[in-house]
């Protein structure tokens, strides 16, 4: 619910893992509202949310944030230059033990065709393509394993489109998706129709 008013009605859906899934549908009709159901932001007036077989509540949502990426069209960075951007999360205890390398750092940004001495740029000065792949890398250093995109290939050039499409043809990681990119449905296992907020076409594979 969003202001006390129910925006998803008859919803049921089942994404196992490393499965990549696409939610279509017109402006409005609640694509965005389920990735942020799915990470507790939104609270639930009935039904269930299960994330490996165990449901969602105050007790197993940080579960779920902990193994998840949620990475939307304007991710904000939270830093001044782009290494500490990707560094920041390791400054936490969950993870202050893994900071990654120089080397992995780099790789990471290498994989979606990001240059090296972006490391060492403002973030301020990073396009909206840019932050959006280097939300994308500082995930994958963080080892995550759900993804939550929100039109994550929309403002790519057609090479930096590529570069994130290879990234999640990762048969380890699992992805729900918003786009109204084809290139990337064309990708996807499973494509989920909806429309007000209800979800009126499951397709597996391109098929019914």
């Amino acid at each position: 619910m969003v202001h006390g008013k129910p925006i998803l009605t008859d919803f049921s859906f089942t994404l196992g893992a490393g499965e990549r899934a696409v939610l279509r549908g017109k402006s409005g009709s609640g694509k965005s509202t389920v990735l942020k159901t799915l990470l507790g932001l939104y609270p639930l007036a009935g039904g269930r949310i299960y994330f490996e077989d165990k449901p969602l509540d105050p007790s197993t949502v940080q579960t779920i944030r902990r193994r998840a990426a949620y990475i939307g069209q304007e991710p904000i960075l939270g830093a001044e230059t782009v290494r500490e951007a990707l560094t920041l999360p390791f400054q936490f205890k969950a993870h202050r033990g893994n900071k990654p390398s120089e080397r992995q750092l780099i790789d990471a940004l290498q994989r979606l065709h990001l240059p090296p001495d972006i490391l060492d740029r403002e973030c301020r000065r990073v396009s909206g393509g840019e932050k959006q792949r280097i939300a994308i890398a500082r995930a994958l250093l963080l080892g995550k394993s759900l993804y939550l995109l929100d039109e994550v290939t929309s403002a790519l050039d057609a090479e930096s489109k590529q570069a994130v499409l290879d990234v999640f043809a990762d048969p380890d990681l699992t992805v729900l998706s918003v786009t109204h990119d084809p290139d990337w449905a064309a990708r996807c296992d499973v494509v989920l129709e909806l429309e007000d907020g209800r979800l009126t076409r499951t397709l597996r594979d391109g098929n019914a």
